[in-house]
């Protein structure tokens, strides 16, 4: 079975209008479980979508989270 390795793309970079939960949470620094809890308590400095049951997190409200121009 091959491994799926994870190769970040820099924000500025970013096409995507979300990303899943552990993309969000390495741009973020932040472990996956946090964002998590952000979701379930509906706080945090990033508010989460829920697509089909599945979180995912607006690349412009990380931007806006990190101070960067969105």
């Amino acid at each position: 079975m091959a491994v799926k390795t994870f190769q970040p793309v820099p924000l500025t970079l970013e096409k995507r209008s979300a990303l899943p939960t552990f993309e969000a949470a390495y741009h973020l620094s932040r472990a996956q479980q946090t964002l998590r809890l952000w979701a379930v308590r509906n706080d945090g400095p990033v508010k989460c979508l829920r697509i089909n049951g599945r979180l995912a997190w607006p690349v412009a409200g990380i931007k806006e989270a990190l101070g960067l121009s969105a």
